[in-house]
């Protein structure tokens, strides 16, 4: 039933990603497409914001998904409105940098998620690394370096934008995962809180920044319907990109997501220059390609290190410490050798007496697999 189970989450996943795959990749040729008309980043941000918040109470309403989260203020202001800044922040630099430079680039760059994960995971979590996982990053920074230096539409403000905004996703996605966890909450209903929060804290900023500027531009045709269309078309794909994201963010832990969104980089890169066939050198191939070997080494480096953990957790590393050849029982005040009465074992060495108050095992704790756990 288990095995069932397993396979049945795993195919939910591969379905998960490539739909995450095909929307976002479209997303991008599509919000590429509007930039080049329409160079208003934060405004593209205030319309994908605006859609979460719309579309989102209806939506998750009808679905049925709860709406009470019982969130302390406390842990509301020290995560959740954190997470709100730093979800609309790492948007406007993502449209800035597919803005300035070409969607290629721009994910080829943002591809070094695995490297701001590792490392914020570290500083973070306290969570450690094999050398396997380290040795994975070289090939992506070296793939990145060799894109950078041989991009034809090299741009620093886009290359600069699209790192801040690799590392805001990255840390975005670390505490989605603790919040999660934390609160019990629904992580879609995680997606409408923030979108919310988000626009709210981001509406002055866009006011301030895009508002002024959209009214004075004289070059703007506002009944171009084909822009506009397209800024909605782009919102909702945002919108749906953003439900399958937070989808697989709740299946998997944050490092497997990393590997998963670096793949969907992958994706993105191939159809965008099929479809916008912005020109590339032979170099910023290769760069490419070195960074995509780097995620496939780093995927897995991660299952080795996986398998390493779950090696460790057996039970024959417990056998040093529960020698019963040597420790003589009791049940119901008759001694026993080496045996067991009716699958419970009562530890009566005088030595242990002391020791919490002896210890109590049963039969189908000893024959488990996993964690030898104490009670």
């Amino acid at each position: 039933m288990s095995d069932e189970k397993q396979r049945k989450e795993i195919i939910s996943i591969l379905f998960l990603c490539v739909a995450w795959y095909i929307v976002s990749s479209t997303n991008n040729v599509i919000g590429k497409t509007v930039l080049t008309q329409f160079p208003y980043p934060m405004t593209m941000t205030m319309v994908q914001l605006l859609t979460i918040t719309v579309l989102s109470g209806p939506l998750f309403n009808l679905w049925g998904i709860r709406k009470h989260v019982d969130i302390s203020w406390k842990y509301y202001f020290q995560l959740i409105v954190p997470l709100a800044l730093g979800k609309f922040i790492a948007s406007v630099f993502s449209h800035v940098s597919i803005w300035k430079v070409p969607v290629s680039y721009a994910h080829t760059v943002k591809a070094t998620m695995p490297l701001f994960t590792v490392i914020l995971s570290r500083v973070i979590m306290g969570e450690k690394q094999t050398f396997k996982v380290y040795m994975s990053l070289i090939p992506i920074i070296t793939g990145v370096a060799i894109a950078t230096l041989t991009e034809i539409s090299f741009d620093m403000v886009g290359l600069v934008s699209a790192l801040v905004s690799t590392a805001g996703f990255s840390l975005q996605h670390i505490f989605s995962k603790k919040v999660l966890k934390d609160t019990s909450v629904h992580h879609l209903r995680l997606l409408h809180i923030l979108g919310r929060l988000a626009l709210f804290m981001f509406l002055p900023i866009w006011l301030y920044a895009d508002f002024l500027s959209l009214i004075h531009d004289k070059t703007l045709v506002y009944q171009d319907y084909r822009v506009t269309s397209l800024l909605f078309l782009d919102g909702v794909l945002n919108f749906l990109q953003n439900i399958i994201a937070f989808s697989v963010l709740n299946l998997v832990t944050p490092l497997t997501y990393a590997v998963a969104n670096c793949s969907k980089r992958i994706f993105v890169i191939g159809l965008s220059l099929f479809i916008l066939g912005n020109p590339v050198t032979s170099m910023n191939v290769v760069g490419m390609l070195v960074a995509i070997f780097g995620v496939l080494y780093y995927n897995k480096a991660k299952h080795d290190q996986k398998q390493d953990q779950q090696k460790e957790t057996l039970l024959p590393y417990a056998q040093n410490n529960w020698q019963p050849e040597k420790t003589p029982y009791s049940q119901s005040g008759k001694q026993y050798s080496n045996g067991y009465a009716n699958g419970s074992i009562n530890i009566t060495n005088g030595d242990l007496n002391g020791f919490n108050n002896n210890y109590s095992y049963n039969s189908r704790t000893i024959r488990s697999k996993g964690n030898l756990l104490f009670s």
